[in-house]
């Protein structure tokens, strides 16, 4: 192992990050609701804004999670390659898995925070949206890599955001800034996962 490898013999949560990937078919492997509970937990304990955790899970199981599948396959059809490709691979994987969980944020910061800032509203407006967005960004990765780490499998299929707010009714939640589609399971086969650049081409110094 190279020098600056070694690192992740000596830290599991270094080597949890490295492990995690994209999965997008599934065994028939069910997980049970400790297993679903553990991830929500992980997910609730990220860092929020104001810690107002402005973030609701929603857990799709058997025929819930059917339609849902149906309708992003159904969706997929007004859309002109690759971005129907990608959401009939979506549709797949959400029917693959025993399990999805959906994030979506409430809208509460914005709703409040809106009213304590004395600046301008758009601009207060704005302000709160990235950070109900950044914080629930932050509540999926952590329930990605408590997945991984507890040797389950997951994948975030970002490609939904084209039918937001669809998906958004379909979970019966507000219209929002944030929606997020994870499905939840056992991989089927393990991915290999993208060849990340050194970090050092991503970074800068300033002194």
């Amino acid at each position: 192992m190279k020098s600056k490898d070694a690192i992740y013999l000596f830290n599991d949560t270094l080597l949890t990050i490295r492990k995690r990937r994209s999965i997008r078919m599934f065994t028939k492997n069910d997980l049970s609701d400790e297993q679903i509970a553990a991830l929500l937990q992980a997910a609730n304990e990220a860092p929020s804004a104001h810690n107002q955790q402005s973030w609701r899970f929603i857990v799709l199981r058997k025929q819930k999670k059917q339609e849902l599948a149906d309708l992003v396959a159904a969706q997929s059809e007004g859309f002109p390659r690759p971005a129907s490709a990608l959401l009939r691979m979506a549709a797949r994987s959400i029917a693959s898995a025993p399990v999805v969980i959906a994030v979506a944020n409430t809208g509460d910061l914005i709703d409040h925070g809106t009213d304590l800032f004395k600046v301008n509203k758009e601009m207060a407006h704005d302000f709160f949206r990235t950070m109900e967005i950044q914080s629930s960004a932050a509540a999926v990765q952590n329930m990605l890599l408590a997945a991984t780490s507890s040797g389950l499998a997951t994948v975030w299929l970002g490609i939904l955001f084209l039918i937001k707010d669809d998906v958004l009714k379909f979970i019966e939640e507000r219209a929002g800034e944030f929606m997020a589609v994870i499905p939840v399971g056992y991989a089927s086969r393990e991915g290999g996962g993208p060849k990340k650049e050194p970090f050092e081409m991503k970074v800068r110094y300033l002194d």
